[in-house]
């Protein structure tokens, strides 16, 4: 017979090593069968206790390596810091995390011959304590060196610690909700610019409002953009990229006519399916921006362009680890081509907004200057951080905003994000 703890754990170890080895991974991770098969509550404890050794991998790695003579096999240190998660970040009691660690070693012929190092490297940590342990483990060696080079050592510090934060999940609200009612519904609080930081946990589906619409997810940070586009009632809007549609939603809550681009037709599907529950409407297209043959303007345009998302890495831990280097030159050329296809959509005296949510300038600050330089049609307008909800110390001489997850850690923090606001000239 089963046991239901040794399964959660073998499906924790599951989505650990696919998040590890590309992007995406841990998502599709969740079909397979060791995790699809459990009840939902092993699945949950599964993906916690996955996500927890993601963002905390390089301090246990560390305080592994100082009990380890030589670097076990990988489906070893795999037990190992599954294991050690659970005794230092899920509060499992240390003889239920050694037990059902060894449990998992004598299952595999691979792991087998070192039960009982798992079983000494696990104990020696209850009995004499992890040792210190540095948040700056948690990031890959060239990740730190282009965040220390971008930023300065203290903010890179910072942004280390922020690895270790399980982010709240954050609502945006339709307009007419009562915010401080829906802040109490769900054991939350208000933050600036409207979203409503919950305190809750599980399904959202069973959460205050869910039903009627009145909500959705969405991170603080990610709610900024489409402030920044301040689109009024009647407006034409255009958001490119569009899906899983939280930006869009937030346009067509204005009132303003929306249309919705994306190249995915089952991300759309989701997208279409949190409007029905809102009960708000915009026309939906699946299509690559560069091959969409309308030809109209609009007087806004929200471009928020497929990037590295290393911003995101308090929620998504996983791509710290599954990003490369030349990642970030790859996706810069997607960035260049798309506003140059979004601004061919501003109508004259409209605006554009260009974010993404990564931490590399080279999809950011380098990305709107070089557009200011061969788009003359169009220039800055400066964003004020109170008016959009973002922290004051986001703003950038040249008038954007750069959020830091380290930015509010004293509410919890926010995604990383790069925002721009261009207006078209009449």
């Amino acid at each position: 017979m089963n046991d239901p703890g040794v399964e959660a754990r073998i499906a924790a170890g599951v989505l650990l090593n696919a998040a590890l080895e590309k992007r995406g991974g841990l998502d599709e991770a969740l079909r397979f069968r060791e995790v699809a098969a459990l009840s939902p509550a092993d699945r949950a404890f599964a993906r916690a206790l996955a996500m927890a050794a993601l963002r905390r991998l390089g301090e246990l790695d560390q305080i592994l390596d100082r009990r380890l003579k030589t670097a076990p096999p990988a489906p070893v240190r795999t037990l190992l810091r599954i294991g050690l998660a659970q005794m230092l970040y899920l509060d499992t009691p240390d003889f239920a995390a050694v037990s059902t660690a060894v449990k998992l070693a004598e299952r595999d012929a691979k792991t087998r011959p070192y039960k009982a190092l798992v079983n000494a490297v696990l104990r020696g940590v209850g009995r004499d304590g992890p040792g210190a342990a540095s948040a700056e483990r948690n990031l890959p060696d060239w990740i730190a060196a282009r965040w220390k080079a971008a930023y300065g050592e203290k903010a890179f510090a910072g942004l280390a610690e922020a690895t270790r934060v399980e982010p709240a999940t954050d609502l945006s609200a339709k307009p007419g909700v009562d915010l401080a009612a829906l802040a109490a519904s769900v054991e939350g609080r208000v933050l600036p610019g409207g979203t409503v930081r919950s305190g809750l946990k599980g399904d959202i589906a069973t959460w205050p409002g869910f039903d009627a619409g009145d909500w959705w997810v969405q991170d603080a940070a990610a709610a900024i953009p489409a402030r920044a586009l301040a689109v009024k009632p009647g407006a034409t809007a255009l958001d490119l990229c569009a899906a899983p549609g939280g930006k869009t939603l937030q346009l067509a809550a204005t009132g303003a006519a929306v249309t919705a681009l994306d190249r995915s037709a089952p991300r759309l599907k989701r997208l279409s399916e949190n409007f029905a529950r809102a009960g708000l409407e915009a026309e939906v297209v699946a299509v690559p921006a560069e091959d969409w043959q309308d030809g109209r303007t609009f007087d806004a345009v929200l471009l928020d362009a497929p990037c590295t998302a290393t911003g995101t890495y308090r929620r998504n831990p996983e791509v710290l680890r599954a990003t490369r280097p030349a990642d970030v030159a790859k996706l810069a050329d997607v960035q260049h081509r798309l506003l140059d296809v979004a601004a061919a959509r501003v109508g004259p005296g409209g605006r554009l907004v260009y974010c993404v949510c990564s931490l590399e300038r080279e999809e950011g600050e380098t990305q709107a200057i070089a557009f200011l330089r061969r788009t003359p049609g169009f220039r800055t307008l400066p964003l004020d951080p109170a008016a959009v909800g973002a922290p004051g110390e986001s703003s950038t001489p040249e008038g954007w905003l750069r959020l830091l997850p380290s930015m509010w850690a004293d509410q919890g923090g926010l995604d990383g994000f790069f925002i721009a606001a261009f207006e078209r000239a009449l």
